[in-house]
């Protein structure tokens, strides 16, 4: 082992910015740090890996992109978002303002100005930044867009659709200083088209009618008991969530057929959309949306956003809605399977819901129509098992659908499942901890969480277009259930308690509780093409239909969901970039060189770690990160792996690797402890429930010859 030069690392630090212009790779580069870009992973299409290739997008051809910040303090965010929901729990009810959350999680604007500053830098035209700080628009050519964010725009013939579009050959990279920024890029592709998730009971051109037919608000209404909660919607907002437009002549048609008399609906245009002029081939979807709603919950007023069908307008919709604050309640029918976008656009779609769930909105969203092969009318192809997104985010819920039939008094008769509900397993998100009861397995989230009639052969009466239809889908079924949140955040606030807010840990609590016969609708009949339904929990029906004045009862009242047995606690892993994979220290704070990826020292497992030490000169460096322990926690227990590697022959402990936990030493290694690899170690924290706790390590020398301390997986588990 020879000992590293803190002369030569300096004279790296002062490189000529020529040498990143240049793409100098790590390999050539006299250190690791100098490393001139850093690759986002998940911003490929997987639609390029069976797409044909059909040549390089022109030069000049105009290409518009989100740049997606991360959030910060995401441990304590995610501590946060359980306790807001957890009865018992300090934080329990009470939501944050937008400038709240902004203060605590968004990126900050020191953060925007630096991801606006490179833009610029590289050509681009930037444009507007989310109110929120999240996401930062820019346009510009192909090749300016190739060279701010190191691609090549090719363009691709999708066989499956005979479409052509363009895309990223290869993941997007940034320069390494925005790495600890920025989390992904949208819009290097056009690829994904959101889909409205509606089936009409026929497709013939005389489908349409001057009477109406199918289902009535006062039949589904009285099926789920959403006209025995004494709720209307009043005082309440619900946004629906659209890339197309309607025709307000046809919501008075509708409203003025079964009496409804609510707001009438307002349009809030993002990015420059409004289509109301002239709606396309959505307008039913649209229209349905709305007159769902109007039929569950009459006197809620209804904000409808307009975006363009692109990564780019559903992000920007995602984050202006949270921003501008003015609903209780999302609804969403549109969506795309997962393989057909990037991980990347998901998660900056996500992570807007993060703050729908800190201020205390709901998100429901259709669970698609083609149940678990959800790509079936995709480039992806039917032979693919799939879920939809938005519905297989963690913070949303996702409606499945089912075949309703009611009695002549508009009662409850009997439900079963719709066959090409959609449902399954999603490969993008993991199973979130509040997802837990009968029928519920895997590491995965799944989808999905609750259900309602979606059958087109017991559909909705709808009018669009002119004309009465008969219209199904899960596109019926999530405004069924926004509509239902409405209602109960009317009784909620009559009652002086929270709105729903996210609404899955309350969910499943109450269906995981013994008011579950009661409140729900167990769906245990029919099947999707992979998953059948079942007692409890099924990726067809989720925990059933709502029986909405029992459930309500439940929930107002804390039916079921009471703590958990750790007194609060949610299971959870706490360290933030614990494998140093990023290649920059953020979350934590580190004196200069202690992050490496050379060949040196190797990594534990990846390609980088903390190497502190190893000079063989008198010498500290030090590695720290802000920790917050929930309160309630039974278990705080660090793990670490450590490699001692020492030229120093006397076992004396001269050189050594202290860590603290604030001013308390809670652990201490040294020379003594050299070994030929790593060894995983163990300090209790437990002891420090309830508290935020600064932890750092310090690895001092004596320059008697050289002690390296390379950390690397560290991790601190709670629960």
């Amino acid at each position: 082992m020879r000992p590293r030069s803190l002369a030569l690392a300096a004279a790296i630090a002062v490189l000529p910015l020529t040498a990143v212009s240049l793409g100098v790779s790590t390999a050539q580069a006299a250190t690791p740090h100098v490393a001139p870009r850093v690759a986002l992973p998940n911003t490929v299409n997987p639609a390029v890996a069976h797409s044909e290739k059909k040549g390089d997008v022109p030069a000049e051809q105009q290409i518009s992109v989100a740049v997606s910040l991360k959030l910060r303090n995401s441990e304590e965010l995610d501590h946060f978002l359980s306790a807001v929901t957890t009865p018992g729990a300090p934080e329990f009810g009470q939501y944050l303002t937008p400038e709240q959350f902004s203060a605590r999680f968004a990126p900050t604007q020191q953060a925007v100005d630096q991801v606006r500053d490179y833009l610029t830098a590289q050509g681009l035209t930037v444009g507007d930044t989310s109110a929120n700080r999240q996401v930062v628009n820019a346009r510009g050519t192909a090749a300016q867009i190739s060279q701010a964010f190191g691609t090549h725009e090719s363009a691709y013939l999708d066989p499956g659709q005979q479409r052509t579009f363009f895309a990223n050959d290869a993941a997007a990279s940034i320069p390494a200083e925005l790495a600890s920024v920025v989390q992904g890029v949208s819009g290097l592709d056009n690829h994904a088209v959101r889909k409205g998730r509606i089936a009409p009971q026929s497709v013939t051109p005389n489908a349409a009618t001057s009477t109406p037919s199918g289902m009535a608000p006062a039949q589904y209404r009285g099926a789920y008991n959403l006209d025995k909660t004494g709720a209307d919607g009043t005082g309440t907002t619900v946004a629906l969530w659209e890339f197309d437009g309607y025709k307000s002549s046809d919501l008075t048609t509708y409203d003025g057929q079964y009496g409804l008399a609510g707001p009438a609906v307002s349009t809030v245009s993002v990015d420059g959309a409004n289509y109301d002029s002239a709606p396309g081939q959505g307008e039913g979807e649209v229209e349905l949306d709305s007159e769902i709603v109007r039929g569950a919950a009459p006197k809620a007023t209804q904000l409808l956003y307009e975006a363009p069908n692109s990564d780019q307008g559903e992000i920007d919709m995602a984050n202006k809605i949270v921003a501008d604050n003015k609903v209780s309640v999302i609804s969403i029918s549109w969506g795309t399977c997962e393989p057909d976008t990037t991980a990347s656009s998901m998660t900056a779609v996500d992570n807007a819901f993060k703050q729908a769930a800190a201020q205390g909105i709901s998100v429901f969203s259709a669970s698609g129509d083609d149940g678990s092969k959800d790509c079936t009318r995709s480039a992806s192809g039917a032979s693919v098992t799939s879920v939809d997104f938005p519905a297989s985010s963690p913070h949303q819920t996702g409606v499945g659908g089912t075949n309703l039939q009611v009695t002549g008094s508009n009662g409850y008769s009997s439900e079963s499942a719709w066959s090409t509900a959609g449902g399954g397993v999603s490969t993008v998100f993991a199973k979130p901890s509040w997802q837990t009861g009968t029928g519920v397995a895997g590491t995965m989230r799944t989808v999905p969480d609750v259900s309602s009639n979606a059958d087109p052969k017991s559909g909705f009466a709808i009018y669009t277009g002119g004309a009465w239809n008969v219209y199904g889908g899960t596109s019926a079924a999530a405004p069924l259930w926004a509509g239902y949140a409405a209602q109960f955040n009317q009784k909620a606030k009559t009652a002086g308690q929270p709105v729903l807010g996210e609404a899955n840990p309350k969910l499943y609590a109450v269906a995981n509780s013994g008011q579950y016969g009661s409140t729900f609708h167990d769906v245990t009949t029919g099947a999707n093409q992979d998953y059948s339904a079942g007692q409890g929990y099924d990726q067809v029906t989720g925990w059933g239909s709502p029986v909405a004045d029992a459930l309500t009862t439940a929930l107002l009242g804390g039916g079921g969901t009471t703590p958990p047995p750790t007194g609060g606690c949610t299971a959870a892993q706490l360290i933030g970039n614990g494998g140093f994979e990023t290649g920059t220290p953020a979350p934590w704070t580190a004196s200069g060189s202690v992050l490496d990826n050379g060949t040196g020292e190797p990594a534990h497992s990846g390609n980088w770690k903390a190497w502190l030490d190893g000079y063989g000169s008198a010498h500290t460096d030090t590695l720290s990160q802000t920790v917050t322990v929930p309160a309630g926690c039974k278990s705080a227990v660090l793990t670490f792996w450590l490699h001692v590697d020492t030229a120093k022959t006397d076992p004396t402990p001269t050189d050594t690797l202290t860590l603290q936990a604030g001013s308390t030493t809670v652990g201490t290694w040294s020379n003594a402890d050299a070994a030929d690899g790593y060894v995983q170690r163990t300090v209790d924290l437990s002891g420090y429930a309830g508290q935020t706790v600064n932890l750092t390590f310090t690895g001092t020398e004596d320059g008697n010859g050289q002690t390296s301390f390379v950390i690397d997986d560290v991790a601190l588990n709670v629960g």
